[in-house]
């Protein structure tokens, strides 16, 4: 009984600990995975670790080969594009709907945001600056009042993150540029400019979502 209930909190620990490497680009797409080296590394026995590879094959991170491990996926560019479209629509669609008191309220919330996101850059901290820039626009989601917008919103998060940690050059290189488009889509949403906050939404994840290379 012991190891019955010992088993499934040692797969979960160890499916958290992979995924979250994959996600923060610890394991770059490419990289050979193998089930002795993590199951050591993680603290548990090799059982764990292969129910945690066969569920994170299931969601499309890795990819198994039987006596050889496991290889981190990419993600192509059309599934780029893909997200990008999703997450400008519901952005987009939120900060349409949003009711002037709780626009006021989120903006507040977003400048605070930019200002750490500014002293992330500053010290050159990508991680940091990545989970910033999540928790920031999901703030324009919040904005429509909507559990199911938001519940939508959080199914591609973990494709943002990955996104974002493979172009982590790419946002360094430009983050004057990142911080100035924030501010403007934080001053649209304050405005109830929906029309220019779609505008400004449109390049600016066109731009930071392109395929690293």
């Amino acid at each position: 009984m012991s190891a019955q209930t010992e088993t499934p909190s040692a797969a979960e620990r160890a499916y958290q600990v992979i995924r979250s490497q994959i996600l923060d680009g610890g394991h770059t797409p490419g990289t050979m995975l193998g089930e002795a080296a993590l199951a050591t590394e993680i603290g548990v026995s090799r059982t764990p670790v292969r129910v945690a590879m066969a569920r994170l094959q299931d969601e499309g991170w890795i990819r198994i080969y039987p006596k050889r491990g496991a290889v981190v996926q990419g993600v192509d560019e059309r599934t780029i594009a893909e997200l990008a479209d999703a997450r400008y629509i519901l952005e987009t669609t939120a900060v349409d709907r949003a009711p002037e008191a709780l626009r006021q309220r989120l903006a507040a919330g977003l400048d605070e945001l930019i200002t750490q996101q500014r002293t992330a850059f500053a010290e050159a901290d990508v991680a940091r600056f990545i989970e910033l820039t999540l928790d920031f626009h999901r703030g324009f989601v919040e904005a429509g009042d909507s559990q199911v917008m938001l519940e939508m919103y959080s199914l591609l998060s973990d494709r943002h993150r990955f996104i974002l940690f493979m172009n982590s050059r790419h946002l360094l290189d430009r983050c004057d540029e990142i911080i100035a488009e924030h501010e403007k889509l934080v001053d649209h949403l304050r405005a109830g400019d929906s029309a220019a906050f779609a505008a400004t939404m449109r390049g600016h994840i066109a731009e930071n979502a392109a395929p690293a290379h």
